[in-house]
């Protein structure tokens, strides 16, 4: 009986660490979607910017 409590118990744990890094990855992903489009909705209006300034110099 002991054991069977035993191998309950780590395959608990082991499935707690499992859940935990799959939503470290879905977070790592939601911020990499973010930074994407972040980049696609600032990039010309920076790159704009920037030979406004070259432009100005």
């Amino acid at each position: 009986m002991s054991g069977l409590l035993t191998r309950l118990y780590v395959r608990c744990r082991e499935y707690g660490k499992g859940q935990t890094m799959a939503e470290y990855a879905l977070i790592l992903a939601g911020v990499a979607v973010v930074a994407y489009i972040a980049y696609h909705a600032l990039g010309t209006t920076i790159s704009t910017a920037m030979g406004a300034i070259d432009t100005d110099i």
